[in-house]
Protein backbone atom coordinates (compact mmCIF):
# COMPACT_ATOMS: atom_id res chain seq x y z
CA UNK A 1 0.00 0.00 0.00
CA UNK A 2 2.74 2.50 0.87
CA UNK A 3 4.56 1.89 -2.39
CA UNK A 4 1.44 2.60 -4.43
CA UNK A 5 0.65 5.70 -2.40
CA UNK A 6 4.15 7.14 -2.86
CA UNK A 7 3.97 6.41 -6.61
CA UNK A 8 0.60 8.16 -6.81
CA UNK A 9 1.80 11.19 -4.89
CA UNK A 10 4.85 11.55 -7.07
CA UNK A 11 2.88 11.02 -10.29
CA UNK A 12 0.40 13.79 -9.49
CA UNK A 13 3.06 16.18 -8.19
CA UNK A 14 5.40 15.57 -11.11
CA UNK A 15 2.66 15.92 -13.74
CA UNK A 16 1.44 19.16 -12.16
CA UNK A 17 4.89 20.71 -11.74
CA UNK A 18 5.97 19.70 -15.24
CA UNK A 19 2.81 21.29 -16.63
CA UNK A 20 3.37 24.53 -14.69
CA UNK A 21 7.04 24.66 -15.69
CA UNK A 22 6.25 23.99 -19.37
CA UNK A 23 3.59 26.71 -19.48
CA UNK A 24 5.93 29.10 -17.70
CA UNK A 25 8.77 28.32 -20.11
CA UNK A 26 6.46 28.74 -23.11
CA UNK A 27 5.32 32.13 -21.80
CA UNK A 28 8.58 33.60 -20.50
CA UNK A 29 11.31 31.60 -22.27
CA UNK A 30 13.15 30.93 -19.01
CA UNK A 31 12.61 29.33 -15.61
CA UNK A 32 14.91 31.82 -13.89
CA UNK A 33 11.90 34.03 -13.08
CA UNK A 34 9.64 31.13 -12.05
CA UNK A 35 9.33 32.41 -8.46
CA UNK A 36 8.20 35.82 -9.70
CA UNK A 37 5.19 34.35 -11.48
CA UNK A 38 4.29 31.23 -9.46
CA UNK A 39 3.62 30.24 -5.87
CA UNK A 40 2.78 26.63 -5.17
CA UNK A 41 0.84 25.96 -1.99
CA UNK A 42 1.73 22.63 -0.40
CA UNK A 43 -1.55 21.79 1.29
CA UNK A 44 -0.52 19.28 3.97
CA UNK A 45 2.45 16.98 3.36
CA UNK A 46 0.96 14.82 0.58
CA UNK A 47 2.27 17.11 -2.21
CA UNK A 48 5.60 17.80 -0.44
CA UNK A 49 7.44 16.09 -3.28
CA UNK A 50 6.91 19.39 -5.11
CA UNK A 51 10.15 20.57 -3.50
CA UNK A 52 12.54 17.94 -4.88
CA UNK A 53 10.62 17.79 -8.16
CA UNK A 54 11.10 21.53 -8.73
CA UNK A 55 14.78 21.11 -7.90
CA UNK A 56 15.03 18.20 -10.35
CA UNK A 57 13.48 20.25 -13.15
CA UNK A 58 15.60 23.33 -12.45
CA UNK A 59 18.86 21.37 -12.17
CA UNK A 60 18.43 18.46 -14.58
CA UNK A 61 16.28 20.06 -17.26
CA UNK A 62 17.08 23.78 -17.01
CA UNK A 63 20.77 23.33 -16.16
CA UNK A 64 20.76 25.56 -13.08
CA UNK A 65 23.29 25.29 -10.28
CA UNK A 66 22.11 23.88 -6.97
CA UNK A 67 22.13 27.28 -5.29
CA UNK A 68 20.17 28.99 -8.05
CA UNK A 69 17.61 26.17 -8.17
CA UNK A 70 17.24 26.25 -4.37
CA UNK A 71 16.75 30.02 -4.32
CA UNK A 72 13.97 29.80 -6.92
CA UNK A 73 12.37 26.75 -5.32
CA UNK A 74 12.28 28.23 -1.83
CA UNK A 75 10.74 31.42 -3.15
CA UNK A 76 8.10 29.41 -5.05
CA UNK A 77 6.61 27.18 -2.35
CA UNK A 78 4.54 27.69 0.80
CA UNK A 79 3.19 25.10 3.26
CA UNK A 80 -0.07 24.76 5.14
CA UNK A 81 0.13 22.18 7.91
CA UNK A 82 -3.08 20.31 8.74
CA UNK A 83 -2.15 18.34 11.84
CA UNK A 84 -0.56 19.04 15.19
CA UNK A 85 -0.12 15.37 16.03
CA UNK A 86 3.48 14.32 15.49
CA UNK A 87 2.44 10.75 14.71
CA UNK A 88 0.18 12.00 11.91
CA UNK A 89 2.93 13.92 10.10
CA UNK A 90 3.77 12.03 6.93
CA UNK A 91 6.98 10.00 6.94
CA UNK A 92 8.29 7.66 4.27
CA UNK A 93 10.72 4.78 4.73
CA UNK A 94 14.08 5.81 3.38
CA UNK A 95 14.44 2.47 1.58
CA UNK A 96 11.14 2.96 -0.25
CA UNK A 97 11.97 6.50 -1.30
CA UNK A 98 15.44 5.56 -2.55
CA UNK A 99 14.24 2.53 -4.52
CA UNK A 100 11.15 4.09 -6.13
CA UNK A 101 12.44 7.62 -6.76
CA UNK A 102 16.25 7.46 -6.97
CA UNK A 103 16.82 10.96 -8.42
CA UNK A 104 14.31 12.57 -6.08
CA UNK A 105 15.97 10.68 -3.23
CA UNK A 106 19.38 12.13 -4.18
CA UNK A 107 17.92 15.62 -4.12
CA UNK A 108 16.19 15.05 -0.77
CA UNK A 109 19.50 13.80 0.65
CA UNK A 110 21.26 17.00 -0.45
CA UNK A 111 18.47 19.20 0.93
CA UNK A 112 18.60 17.24 4.18
CA UNK A 113 22.39 17.50 4.50
CA UNK A 114 22.36 21.26 3.92
CA UNK A 115 19.39 21.82 6.28
CA UNK A 116 20.94 19.68 9.01
CA UNK A 117 24.20 21.63 8.73
CA UNK A 118 22.30 24.92 9.20
CA UNK A 119 20.43 23.52 12.19
CA UNK A 120 23.68 22.19 13.71
CA UNK A 121 25.36 25.56 13.26
CA UNK A 122 22.40 27.41 14.77
CA UNK A 123 21.67 25.18 17.78
CA UNK A 124 24.76 23.04 18.46
CA UNK A 125 22.29 20.59 20.03
CA UNK A 126 21.99 17.01 18.71
CA UNK A 127 18.46 16.64 20.13
CA UNK A 128 17.22 19.67 18.20
CA UNK A 129 18.99 18.47 15.07
CA UNK A 130 17.27 15.10 15.42
CA UNK A 131 13.82 16.65 15.83
CA UNK A 132 14.24 19.00 12.86
CA UNK A 133 16.02 16.56 10.52
CA UNK A 134 14.47 15.71 7.17
CA UNK A 135 16.09 12.28 7.04
CA UNK A 136 16.45 10.56 10.39
CA UNK A 137 16.31 7.03 11.72
CA UNK A 138 15.51 5.49 8.33
CA UNK A 139 12.64 7.88 7.56
CA UNK A 140 12.05 10.88 5.33
CA UNK A 141 10.02 13.44 7.25
CA UNK A 142 7.90 15.34 4.77
CA UNK A 143 6.74 18.08 7.16
CA UNK A 144 10.36 18.89 8.01
CA UNK A 145 11.13 19.02 4.28
CA UNK A 146 8.34 21.58 3.89
CA UNK A 147 9.54 23.65 6.84
CA UNK A 148 13.10 23.65 5.48
CA UNK A 149 12.11 24.59 1.92
CA UNK A 150 9.01 26.75 2.06
CA UNK A 151 8.94 30.54 2.16
CA UNK A 152 5.93 30.45 4.50
CA UNK A 153 4.46 27.96 6.98
CA UNK A 154 0.99 28.27 8.46
CA UNK A 155 -1.78 26.29 10.09
CA UNK A 156 -5.44 26.12 9.14
CA UNK A 157 -6.47 28.67 11.78
CA UNK A 158 -4.84 31.24 14.04
CA UNK A 159 -4.97 28.80 16.95
CA UNK A 160 -3.43 26.04 14.83
CA UNK A 161 -0.67 28.36 13.58
CA UNK A 162 0.11 29.28 17.20
CA UNK A 163 0.36 25.58 18.14
CA UNK A 164 2.77 25.01 15.25
CA UNK A 165 5.01 27.81 16.51
CA UNK A 166 4.71 26.87 20.18
CA UNK A 167 4.87 23.06 19.92
CA UNK A 168 5.02 21.15 16.63
CA UNK A 169 7.72 23.20 14.89
CA UNK A 170 8.93 25.22 17.87
CA UNK A 171 12.65 24.75 17.17
CA UNK A 172 12.18 25.60 13.49
CA UNK A 173 10.15 28.66 14.49
CA UNK A 174 13.01 29.89 16.70
CA UNK A 175 15.43 29.21 13.83
CA UNK A 176 13.39 31.10 11.18
CA UNK A 177 10.50 32.98 12.82
CA UNK A 178 9.75 35.16 9.78
CA UNK A 179 8.74 32.03 7.87
CA UNK A 180 5.84 31.26 10.23
CA UNK A 181 2.60 33.14 9.68
CA UNK A 182 -1.12 32.66 9.87
CA UNK A 183 -3.19 32.56 6.71
CA UNK A 184 -6.64 31.06 6.66
CA UNK A 185 -9.20 30.73 3.92
CA UNK A 186 -12.22 31.63 6.05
Amino acid sequence: GKSLRLKQQYFFVSATIQSIATKHLDTYGTLKNFHEKNVIQINDTHPALVVPELMRIFIDEAGMSWDEAWEITTRSVAYTNHTVLAEALERWPQSLMSSLLPRVWQIIQEISDRWQKKVDEFYHDPAKTASMAIIWDGEVRMANLCVAACQAVNGVSALHSDILKRDVFHDAFLHTPSKFTNVTNG
